[in-house]
């Protein structure tokens, strides 16, 4: 749409379209542990479940049930819902390497007839195993043990090394050995403290492979989790799908610990754009306001795609454009000459707002569009008002400006 008018540096030189692109959302379980949320009723969650499934995310983590019983009841409702309402998306549910996290996953799977995926955490890192008093030989045998337990359980598993991105390449290289052969069926690469950088990310997953395929195992899959501390998270994950992961990791608005992780919003909006994935977004918006609601964090005006400022503009200069579009009669070319984004790619539109640095052409464009006409002494009324404003005038004071500006009838006295 469009291509004749935009010269696409992007595609100039592309990196190869990933023969997989799955996508694991964490907001329900990873998202919470941010100090600033509140969590969820459950009936909040199922909604979030079901949006996620609307948008085909392959698989949600739907809790730690070693958390505590109040975790095993939500956990267990959530899987209920995906089995009744025959949902395709996939569960997992996250465990400590030990086999009392892991018992409670084998019983939600029992009692519901619901596949679920056990991911077993253990941090890896130098700076991890000197704080905690760790020994490799000692990760070595809870990743054995832990494993080997889920599977026997009749768990698929997924074997996270937490800090993966500060840890060096001979742990790494043995715990994999080890999880594969105990049974795992996928390795996660974790930037638990969001340390990488592309070129990193593009290294540590280049050597999972190498382990993998030193394994005999070529199947076991790699997801890549990230977190944003540098605000990396989105570009390092499209960097992990390039370089050979088949999944990734992230929040609904990024939301997590600390900073938070991989904002999978705009993940999802990027590979759609980058032709990686094909997926109606029409639900996305809705998506994000019912988490930001169910949790209590704000959505930033200046958030990208779904912040309220993502699709305004007052500027006049940028607003010029935008309306001489519209004038064209295409909102495929008002959605683009001034934006980035297609607003309506998740069910939004481009917003002309009145301000100090308007010119009078939003004037005439906000009196047409709540349909008063345009007059021209009504047009120079709202503007000197916009000039003489420190924001954006608010629909009320330009309707105020509007009444005022109409001639008032004249009372008769009896």
């Amino acid at each position: 749409m469009h291509d004749g008018l935009i010269y696409d540096w992007n595609r100039a030189s592309p990196s190869p379209k990933p023969p997989v692109v799955m996508l694991c959302d964490e907001t329900l379980r990873d998202g919470l542990q941010s100090p600033s949320v509140r969590t969820p009723s459950i009936a909040q969650k199922i909604q979030i479940l079901h949006f996620l499934n609307r948008l085909g995310i392959d698989t949600t983590d739907i809790g730690l049930p070693g958390a505590g019983a109040h975790v095993v009841r939500d956990t267990e409702r959530l899987a209920r819902e995906i089995v009744d309402a025959k949902l395709g998306i996939h569960a997992q549910c996250a465990a400590r390497t030990v086999v009392s996290d892991i018992q409670p996953i084998a019983d939600i799977q029992q009692r519901t007839g619901l596949d679920i995926e056990c991911c077993c955490f253990i941090g890896s890192s130098p700076i991890r195993l000197y704080a905690e008093d760790w020994s490799v030989d000692y990760l070595q045998r809870c990743t054995e043990d832990a494993i080997g337990f889920a599977v026997g359980q009749g768990l698929r598993v997924m074997y996270i090394t937490e800090d993966t991105t500060r840890s060096d390449p001979e742990t790494l290289r043995r715990l994999f050995l080890a999880a594969i052969r105990a049974g795992a069926s996928r390795i996660c690469l974790a930037d638990t403290v969001g340390h990488a950088t592309p070129d990193g990310t593009r290294a540590l997953v280049r050597f999972a492979r190498s382990v993998i395929d030193e394994s005999g195992n070529p199947d076991v899959g790699i997801d890549w989790h990230g977190h944003r501390d540098r605000d990396m998270g989105t570009t390092n994950s499209l960097f992990a799908l390039e370089a050979g992961a088949s999944r990734v990791h992230g929040t609904i608005m990024g939301i997590g610990e600390r900073v938070g992780n991989t904002p999978l919003d705009l993940l999802l909006v990027n590979l759609v754009l980058m032709r990686w994935i094909d997926r109606d977004l029409g639900c996305l918006n809705e998506l994000v306001r019912a988490v930001s609601d169910a949790t209590g964090e704000p959505i930033p005006d200046n958030y990208p795609v779904f912040g309220r400022d993502a699709f305004r503009t007052a500027t006049g200069v940028h607003a010029a454009a935008v309306i001489k579009a519209f004038r064209k009669g295409d909102p495929a070319l008002m959605d683009a000459v001034y934006s980035g984004v297609p607003a309506r790619l998740v069910g939004r539109c481009q917003e002309i707002e009145v301000g100090p640095m308007s010119g009078k052409s939003n004037v005439v464009f906000w009196l047409e569009r709540h349909g008063i006409e345009a007059e021209e002494d009504l047009v120079d009324r709202v503007f000197r008002r916009a000039k003489s404003s420190s924001t954006v005038l608010t629909e009320q004071e330009i309707l105020t400006e509007i009444e005022h500006a109409r001639p008032r009838p004249t009372r008769l006295d009896a």
